[in-house]
């Protein structure tokens, strides 16, 4: 069986390490990738590209979306609102954005 928040983490795991020709703008912090609402823009494009969107991560440059952004999305926001198609755009929400969101709520309230 397929574990999102794995994936996500994976994604995370291989985003905060070092990537050909980018600097992430914010370091790990006790061993945690650094949290999403620190991003900028080219972190949520780079994140979407390591994620395997590369077509899709040209939609966040475009809209300006950075982490702060990012973690105020909505379901309708990311199917309607960035104009990809439904496919990838539900992907991107539902194992993406969505534990991305939940893992920055879980951090910041403990």
């Amino acid at each position: 069986m397929w574990d999102v928040h794995k994936e996500t983490e994976e994604a995370l795991h291989t985003f905060g390490d070092s990537l050909p020709g980018f600097v992430l703008c914010s370091s790990v912090e006790n061993g945690r990738p650094p949290d999403p609402a620190d991003w900028a823009v080219i972190d949520v494009v780079n994140y979407f590209r390591t994620a395997g969107f590369e077509e899709q991560a040209n939609a966040f440059q475009e809209q300006e979306i950075d982490g702060k952004s990012l973690l105020l999305m909505t379901r309708n926001d990311v199917l309607t609102g960035l104009s990809l198609k439904l496919g990838p755009a539900l992907k991107i929400y539902e194992y993406h954005v969505k534990p991305l969101q939940t893992q920055h709520l879980k951090n910041n309230s403990l």
